[in-house]
């Protein structure tokens, strides 16, 4: 079955960096497209970035220049590159992907900035 496996979140203080690493299986991951949504308390769902098969990225306006994603298809892993964070990255993280018809993601891994 799809499993993802997200890792390394944490507490950093404004302006540091994280990378976030999700860990897939269950289906062909170098054929599909790979996301990082974010859910921060009382605010909806949001995709920070996401990408295709063959590399093409997509981000959201607030993590522009900030976020880079990128997969390795031989790790199976896709990642996530955050920058010059800020208080209002403060979220729960997860990748996401679509299998099928079905959408897919992980439990999550918590980033917590302090200002």
């Amino acid at each position: 079955q799809v499993q993802l496996a997200e890792s390394g979140g944490g507490l950093v203080q404004t302006g540091g960096s994280l990378r976030l690493s999700c860990l897939a299986s269950g289906f062909t991951f170098s054929i599909t497209v790979m996301g990082w949504y974010r859910q921060a308390p009382g605010k909806q769902r949001e995709l920070v970035a996401s990408i295709g098969s063959g590399g093409s990225t997509n981000y959201a306006d607030s993590v522009k220049g900030r976020f880079t994603i990128s997969r390795d298809n031989a790790k199976n892993t896709v990642y996530l590159q955050m920058n010059s964070l800020k208080a209002e990255d403060t979220a729960v993280y997860c990748c996401d992907t679509n299998k099928g018809w079905i959408n897919y993601w992980g439990q999550g891994t918590q980033v917590t900035v302090s200002s």
